[in-house]
């Protein structure tokens, strides 16, 4: 596996999966982060159609995602807390893909931590109530890109890498609220 942490002097290196859950679009982005570098591995989304059967939709989530795990072999995975809004079914559905999402990453052997929107926030610009744009605009530069992902999920998926980068071996967020 290639996550690892050491102390002090010794590297610190980490291969991150930052992932923004949803069922119609699963926003990703890898980071190699070695000795306070960050180098992107990969990033997109995972998208399913509209018309496809639910079920169906979560088997395609579940088979993308262990294809990424293979692929990049993260030893993190951070993933957004839920936050659950007035429409109920689409609380629900992001849940059950969520869940789907958890399943691939502890299949794998990676390691789950939760971040809410403000702890991204605060960890990539520095201000827990950063507007979205900034969010975006910091992450582009921090990871060196041309342009800010697209689509948003993406540009979500790289700042939760960072946040978990960055908060890693803080003891401000408690040591890190892994997934156990």
């Amino acid at each position: 596996m290639v996550y690892c942490i050491k102390y002090r002097s010794e590297c610190k290196k980490m291969v991150i999966l930052g992932i923004d859950p949803g069922y119609a679009i699963v926003g990703y982005g890898i980071i190699d982060y070695e000795n306070s570098r960050y180098r992107v591995l990969d990033f997109g989304a995972v998208t399913t159609p509209a018309g496809m059967d639910f079920p169906r939709r979560l088997g395609c989530i579940y088979e993308d995602l262990r294809y990424l795990f293979d692929k990049y072999k993260p030893g993190a995975m951070s993933v957004e807390k839920l936050f659950f809004n007035t429409n109920k079914k689409t609380a629900v559905d992001v849940a059950q893909a969520r869940g789907v999402i958890l399943l691939a990453a502890q299949n794998s052997g990676a390691k789950i931590f939760e971040y809410t929107p403000l702890q991204v926030k605060q960890s990539v610009v520095g201000y827990g109530r950063a507007e979205k744009k900034q969010v975006q605009e910091m992450t582009r530069q921090l990871l060196g890109l041309s342009a800010v992902p697209k689509p948003d999920d993406t540009a979500d998926a790289l700042a939760l890498a960072l946040c978990h980068a960055h908060s890693s071996g803080s003891l401000i967020y408690g040591g890190l609220s892994s997934i156990k």
